[in-house]
């Protein structure tokens, strides 16, 4: 079945798809009434329903039963990076990382970053995407840009990791993350972590990391480490 995106869903009444959702239903897929589908409302909701309405702009579908969430997770990961100078790089991370499996995402504004905005809608839209293509029923945070010290400061995961090129202090991810442990791991811009950040990052409880000897791109490497928990979490 395929999955739809159903922010404001009710369960005790019939919903009406977006129109963009409903376009693609119909005209795209071109399902029609009495057809099954899946809805999620983003909120860890999944849902079995059927289309009782299928015209050109408009979708409406009735639920039949509440479906159990199997990528469910009973820990929390937070990838925080600086946003890469081409914002198609920072799109690719969000699309391959929902659909990977991630809770949160956050950018952030470092002393060596290529880019300072980005556009919140595009991810978002990407991020939609994602989520029903990987069929998740829980959607992933994204967090608007904000300055390094502001996120260090505001990190509250029991695991914190800052990962850099260079320093002695570092260790491997699979050395100081633990199963079922929430995470956080900071990913700097080509230009790396200043020795300022890492040590300000350090202060405040972040381990520094490596992600092995090849130099990543900030995308790459951010992509490698939340590949590296869900692997130790396996």
């Amino acid at each position: 079945m395929h999955l739809f995106y159903a922010p404001e869903l009710d369960c005790s009444r019939d919903y009406s798809l977006s129109k963009e959702e409903a376009q693609h239903c119909v005209r795209v897929l071109r399902m029609k009434e009495g057809d099954k589908v899946l809805l999620t409302d983003g909120k860890g909701g999944l849902y079995q329903a059927e289309i009782v309405q299928a015209v050109a702009q408009s979708c409406v579908c009735r639920v039949e039963k509440q479906l159990e969430d199997p990528q469910r997770r009973d820990y929390h990961i937070h990838i925080a990076l600086a946003p890469t100078k081409n914002n198609a790089r920072t799109e690719w991370f969000v699309e391959k990382a929902v659909e990977a499996g991630i809770d949160e995402i956050s950018l952030f504004e470092s002393r060596y970053s290529e880019r300072t905005n980005v556009k919140a809608e595009r991810l978002e839209k990407v991020m939609i995407s994602a989520l029903k293509q990987s069929f998740k029923a829980k959607i992933t945070t994204i967090n608007t840009i904000v300055d390094f010290k502001a996120l260090v400061d505001s990190a509250k995961e029991q695991y914190k990791f800052i990962a850099t090129c260079e320093g002695a202090k570092r260790v491997k991810l699979k050395d100081c993350y633990h199963q079922g442990g929430d995470v956080i791991v900071l990913i700097g811009p080509e230009g790396d972590f200043s020795k300022e950040e890492v040590a300000y990052a350090e202060e405040r409880g972040f381990r520094p990391i490596t992600l092995g000897q090849a130099r990543l791109r900030t995308e790459t490497a951010a992509l490698y480490a939340l590949q590296g928990i869900h692997f130790i979490n396996f």
